[in-house]
């Protein structure tokens, strides 16, 4: 059994008996950026998330979120609450006053690059 591996392994491809550095220099010689076309290794970055109130409902699925924080003032050094709003996609079919999680995502529109993934808490009526 040992014998039949290393036989399938010594008989192997024609790139055996090239070195690993040399293998890869020739899988990119054909891309201009020198990067590896390889699909195993186009693993997703991580997308930014943020979390705020929806204030407005009235489009068909879009959603505005307004999100707070909180930034230190440089010269009072007091923390000064500065605010966002970002349109999001809405498939969840959130209203006005709850509180929801969006992650970045593709230009769904010309203002509309965020996407709704999760209502945290739903807004009391």
């Amino acid at each position: 059994m040992a014998e039949e591996n290393q036989a399938d392994t010594s008989t192997g491809g024609d790139q055996s008996d090239v070195p690993d550095n040399q293998a890869n220099a020739t899988a990119t010689a054909g891309n201009e950026n020198g990067k590896v076309a390889d699909e195993a290794k186009t693993a997703r970055a991580h997308r930014s998330q943020k979390v705020g109130a929806v204030v407005s409902d009235k489009m068909q699925k879009t959603v505005v979120v307004r999100v707070d924080r909180l930034v230190k003032h440089t010269k009072y050094r007091r923390y000064v609450r500065r605010t966002s709003k970002f349109m999001a996609h809405d498939e969840l079919g959130a209203t006005i006053g709850d509180k929801v999680r969006i992650v970045e995502t593709r230009p769904m529109s010309a203002r509309k690059r965020w996407r709704v993934i999760e209502i945290v808490q739903k807004a009391a009526k």
